[in-house]
């Protein structure tokens, strides 16, 4: 089995024209769901797919599949399925989500090329808003395949011009009444772009992926009151931001703390909306939102709880009040050893260096994972950059991570 770095290269740098934008450096692209350059990259998706055998269809939430059933195989025979995402965050990269989807495409073209025929069938998918960036909810199309998230309730989305997903997908022609659904295959993997600097450092091409970290969302409010910034003497004064900011330091100390013992234990205060948020107001409300990660759920309850103990403990130490909510929870995910064991087994083959790590970030595989066998590979991203026109990660290892990706694929069909 051999893959064609070239062609693959040209899906990539294809499917990189719809939504383009200009950058003085890199080479970006918006393609938000249900918009005229998503249904441009989904037409060629589709083009591309039938062109190589594979049999396409559409689901409810635009979720696109095509499946090649090989010579002799049983088309009833549960899938070896490969994908990922073809949507992006406003001027993001070219990689992050079309490598995986083009470097499905590629291994099952790479496959039907080889003297070996496959047991199973092989299907490529492409997940609808994987990113979040139009409906405000990221891996919607795999959260729907997944059952996590109703058709109905997907639908009723809507954006910030008010228009639902229905709509936008309607108005691109994507809105299917075929099953796109993980129960019913054997498998899945998928390659993504690694978006941090350990697979560059360490000059290793694939990073084989064993957990996705699991994300707690809290909001943290502190209230004060609103003064005359002029007028109200620092003795009286009731300042939220002040309070808020003593909060925001004490979150990065729990969590250094916390990673001597679990290192992939991350927290971020990512966003503050200050009451009244104006020069000469003493700050009267603060609203904070809490994002935490970690592949372990004791780590994260960890910080969470010690948090909220902190947040609570200032008003005994300034003449404030506080509320702490936890409101979101996505749990670790552990992926599949015979998915990852796979994965390895391949870089073995293939003479290709590798090592085990973890997703710090959310992919459509952590829905996946939990109706079948699923693992994912990285390849490396130049200086860690994404969602960024300076998002890169060179040809060669794209390749390689096709290759990969197709060997792991070919044992497990």
């Amino acid at each position: 089995m051999s893959v064609d770095r070239d062609r693959l290269r040209a899906d990539i740098e294809a499917n990189a024209e719809f939504g383009t934008v200009e950058s003085d450096a890199g080479r970006g692209r918006t393609v938000l769901t249900g918009s005229e350059a998503d249904g441009q990259a989904r037409e060629r998706l589709v083009d591309r797919l039938e062109a190589a055998g594979l049999e396409v269809r559409v689901d409810p939430v635009g979720n696109v599949a095509g499946r090649w059933v090989p010579d002799g195989v049983s088309p009833d025979v549960a899938p070896i399925a490969l994908g990922s995402h073809l949507d992006s965050v406003p001027r993001g990269g070219i990689f992050d989500g079309p490598l995986g989807v083009y470097a499905a495409l590629e291994a099952v073209r790479a496959i039907q090329e080889s003297a070996t025929t496959p047991e199973r069938p092989l299907e490529v998918v492409s997940f609808t808003e994987e990113e979040g960036a139009q409906f405000g909810v990221g891996t919607l199309g795999s959260s729907v395949a997944a059952d996590r998230l109703s058709v109905e309730e997907a639908h009723a989305l809507t954006n910030d011009a008010g228009e639902t997903l229905e709509e936008r997908l309607e108005g691109i022609g994507f809105v299917g009444s075929d099953e796109v659904d993980p129960s019913t295959w054997n498998a899945w993997l998928e390659v993504h772009v690694e978006q941090d600097t350990k697979l560059e450092s360490a000059g290793i091409p694939i990073g084989v992926v064993n957990s996705i970290s699991g994300i707690t969302n809290c909001t943290a409010t502190v209230s004060g009151e609103a003064n005359h910034a002029g007028a109200t003497s620092m003795a009286d004064r009731r300042d939220a931001l002040t309070a808020a900011s003593e909060f925001v330091v004490d979150v990065e100390r729990i969590a250094k703390g916390v990673t001597d013992d679990h290192p992939t234990a991350v927290a971020t205060v990512g966003r503050q909306d200050v009451e009244p948020n104006v020069r000469n107001i003493v700050p009267g409300r603060v609203r904070m939102e809490m994002d935490v990660r970690s592949v372990e759920a004791d780590a994260i309850d960890a910080i969470v709880e010690r948090s909220a103990e902190r947040l609570e403990r200032l008003e005994s130490e300034r003449p404030v009040e506080t509320s702490f909510d936890r409101h979101r929870d996505s749990p670790p995910v552990h992926l599949s050893d015979r998915c990852v064991d796979a994965i390895g087994r391949a870089t073995d083959r293939l003479d290709v260096e590798a090592t085990t790590m973890h997703s710090a970030a959310i992919h459509d595989t952590g829905n996946v994972a939990a109706m079948t066998d699923a693992a994912m590979l990285f390849a490396p991203s130049r200086d860690g950059v994404s969602h960024s026109p300076l998002e890169w990660t060179d040809w060669d290892d794209c390749a390689t991570s096709a290759a990969v990706l197709g060997a792991a694929a070919l044992e497990l069909a």
